[in-house]
């Protein structure tokens, strides 16, 4: 797989969801930088599993709708909105947060990652 197709698995339906599918993704070494609204979060391999955990307990669909995605080389940037459905409403989509990230990848997984979002 290129590295576009690696990331663009990442972010298909549910696999946010999933920490089994997530897990194999990621590089034992990762690290997630994240800007968001509410601060700023640096995620090693372990958080992001448990992040992926506390989203499925939550949810029960993620759709990422990417609107952008450039590889260059083994750099991958992506620029989608995540929406999700809530177990107590199901049939009701939610936007969750708009996203930038920009994912570096080695031994074809997710290595290094530099993310921002807004609500």
């Amino acid at each position: 797989m290129s590295a576009k197709e690696i990331v663009q698995e990442f972010y298909k339906s549910d696999a946010l969801l999933e920490s089994e599918t997530v897990a194999k993704l990621l590089h034992n070494d990762v690290v997630l930088e994240w800007h968001s609204s509410k601060g700023f979060l640096k995620l090693k391999h372990q958080e992001i599993i448990d992040l992926t955990t506390e989203l499925g307990k939550a949810y029960v669909r993620s759709k990422a709708r990417i609107t952008h995605i450039m590889e260059d080389g083994n750099t991958v940037s992506v620029r989608y909105s995540h929406y999700v459905k809530t177990i107590e409403n199901p049939r009701e989509e939610m936007l969750l947060a708009h996203f930038m990230v920009i994912w570096e990848l080695k031994n074809n997984k997710l290595y290094r990652g530099y993310q921002m979002s807004q609500l």
